[in-house]
């Protein structure tokens, strides 16, 4: 029978490769860690290590074993968790990937309030790309997925999170800040900075570009940037004009860096889903923050962008 003590010193020990930074890593002595180490490798009669001197290296059968060791003690915790959270309180770990820049501004805050009225459960926010969020849904690896559109795979649910608004920005001192808007053609002229094609708001700006008949080949694409506030720094520098979320205009726009213009009959918006497995044993952390969202005391947040 595998001991889960030994299996968690295996995996913080292929993570750091260093007994040492694992012993400080557990609050226990560097002979402690050898040992707990050779002894799951007689446990499963296998080299988890190669050992040249004081470096450490995954044998291959460490590499197979690393991410079952990981989901063992995930489900471990879990069960756990779960059993702790029997009683009125509700504890244990909750986990929630996100890729959206809007996600990014709305969930940590509006995490911190579930935490206040939850203080026994502990809440990660995992950053990660649109193509991961599913994956590590459906693996367990989280709890709970925030993405910018609905996601139809078996096995996982979603409801809407909120409306994330895409707008305009242009420099400061740009000719069209001082416009009360513009064309939709008028995009064709400028230098764009574009957000990289998995990301909602690239896909978002299209769909609206083509209902006015311009494809992505009619823009002057300058570059292209996988970050939100990078793409919204690259224009405060004078730089080009990008579609961005409104969330993260706001620090630059109250500093008078850029200036948000309005495209004649161009309204850009998209959902944000928060999504879940509706498939195995019940989990009360996760089941409790996909409640707590919708909470009327949390109007505010899920109404923040269109109030920037």
């Amino acid at each position: 029978m595998l001991d889960l003590t030994r299996l968690q010193t295996f995996v913080i020990a292929a993570e750091t490769l260093s007994f040492s930074k694992t012993a400080k890593q557990l609050h226990l002595t560097q002979p402690t860690i050898s040992h707990q180490i050779k002894a799951l490798e007689q446990d499963l009669g296998v080299e988890l290590f190669n050992r040249n001197g004081h470096s450490l290296q995954l044998t291959e059968t460490g590499r197979f074993l690393l991410p079952w060791a990981r989901k063992l003690i995930r489900q471990s915790n879990e069960m756990q968790d779960m059993l702790a959270g029997l009683d009125e309180q509700i504890i244990g770990q909750l986990r929630i990937a996100c890729s959206t820049t809007a996600g990014k501004y709305i969930l940590p805050q509006l995490a911190a309030r579930f935490k206040l009225n939850h203080p026994g459960i502990q809440v990660s926010i995992l950053a990660c790309t649109p193509e991961h969020v599913i994956p590590r849904l459906l693996d367990g690896e989280a709890n709970l997925g925030v993405v910018s559109y609905e996601a139809h795979v078996q096995g996982l649910e979603a409801q809407k999170f909120f409306i994330d608004y895409i707008t305009l920005i242009v420099p400061a001192d740009h000719p069209w800040a001082v416009r009360q808007s513009i064309e939709p053609t008028d995009l064709t002229t400028e230098p764009l900075i574009i957000r990289e094609v998995s990301s909602g708001t690239h896909r978002v700006l299209l769909e609206g570009l083509a209902r006015h008949d311009i494809a992505f080949d009619d823009l002057n694409v300058f570059i292209e940037l996988g970050n939100a506030e990078a793409a919204v720094e690259t224009v405060a520098a004078g730089y080009g004009i990008t579609f961005v979320s409104r969330l993260a205009t706001a620090r630059a726009l109250d500093q008078h860096k850029v200036v948000e213009v309005p495209v004649a009959r161009l309204e850009l918006q998209r959902t944000v889903y928060m999504a879940r497995r509706n498939i195995g044993a019940s989990h009360r952390p996760q089941a409790a923050f996909w409640g707590f969202i919708h909470d009327a005391k949390n109007e505010d947040l899920l109404h923040l962008a269109k109030s920037l």
